[in-house]
């Protein structure tokens, strides 16, 4: 480590964003996303999250700002750093102005990788390769990078997360290919988790999961936890936290719009949890159907609502899999 041309201090810059990693760590230790599974946090201290983010996008009126970790303005440099390690979703690829591939907000990342209850030994694929930042976080709770498989479809971002990794230390198995199909060369896998949003579950994902494995996968505006029974079925609830995520690009990945709430009350319009369940939903059942069930139901939270798919059928459920509130899930992904 030295100096710059510019100016700038390689060792200055480590310094701020050991600082800023620590502070990262702090607060997302206080929000109790890593209850679960504690390992986690030392994971978090020692995966540096500014080398898979060399530059990213922040939302300024009339559209994005782009910070870069390159910039020959110092101010600029730092501000990028420090946005690095805020605890927030990081915009990294756009196309004709619209997103289409971020790095996630930490704390939802390390509460997702918590749940998914990895062990030692565990295989796992990761469908999204993203930055990287997630597959890196893997190899090292795993201690292994070639346990860890992600996959995306598009090439560009495969390059890049392969880049950022090796920057890092890491060399996880990362594939260019429809996140859908999963990754059948490298099957069984253990764990499967998806960073990206989807309108059902892959068949394929169950037929590469080991017996009572575990796919944690975001449909809707929530996060489905299901322990895989074998290749046909598999079933588990939602999680207590709101996730936002890019479409799954390739197969499985679009949802049709919510639909319109015209002469709804305003405290169900408004109401996160009721959007969820119109997302669920999709348009399968007229929305005052869906809000009377959501009065009558006392308004229910995620964790009462679960996924099942078995065979050829996948469908979301209130409470009970077989019981009168249940929703057709798209058949495949």
């Amino acid at each position: 480590m030295g100096a710059h041309a510019d100016g700038r201090d390689d060792k200055d810059e480590a310094g701020l964003a050991e600082r800023a990693r620590a502070a990262l760590v702090r607060e997302i230790e206080a929000s109790g996303a890593w209850a679960a599974d504690p390992m986690w946090r030392k994971v978090f201290e020692q995966v540096p999250r500014h080398l898979f983010v060399p530059y990213y996008y922040v939302t300024v009126a009339g559209g994005y700002e782009r910070r870069w970790g390159e910039s020959p303005d110092p101010v600029a440099r730092e501000r990028w750093l420090r946005g690095a390690y805020e605890d927030a979703p990081l915009a990294t690829r756009l196309r004709d102005g619209e997103l289409v591939s971020s790095s996630s907000q930490p704390s939802l990342m390390a509460r997702m990788l918590a749940e998914l209850g990895v062990r030692d030994g565990d295989r796992v694929l990761e469908i999204g390769a993203g930055t990287g930042y997630n597959a890196a976080l893997l190899a090292r709770r795993l201690g292994d990078d070639a346990l860890v498989t992600s996959v995306d479809l598009e090439p560009e971002i495969t390059e890049a997360a392969r880049r950022h990794l090796a920057a890092a230390g890491y060399r996880p198995v990362v594939v260019t290919g429809d996140g859908a199909r999963g990754v059948p060369e490298r099957a069984p896998f253990d764990r499967i988790v998806a960073t990206c949003g989807l309108s059902t579950v892959p068949r394929a994902w169950l037929a590469q999961s080991s017996p009572g494995g575990r796919i944690l996968v975001p449909i809707a505006t929530g996060l489905a936890a299901l322990t895989v029974r074998d290749a046909s079925y598999a079933e588990g609830p939602f999680l207590n936290t709101p996730a936002y995520f890019v479409p799954l690009r390739g197969g499985g990945g679009t949802e049709a719009p919510l639909p319109r709430l015209d002469g709804l009350p305003a405290r169900a319009r408004e109401d996160e949890l009721f959007r969820f369940l119109l997302a669920l939903t999709r348009g399968r059942t007229d929305p005052r159907e869906d809000y009377d069930l959501w009065e009558r139901e006392g308004r229910p939270e995620r964790e009462r609502y679960g996924i099942t798919v078995s065979g050829e059928r996948a469908w979301a459920w209130l409470d009970d899999p077989e019981g009168p509130n249940a929703w057709p899930l798209p058949d495949r992904a």
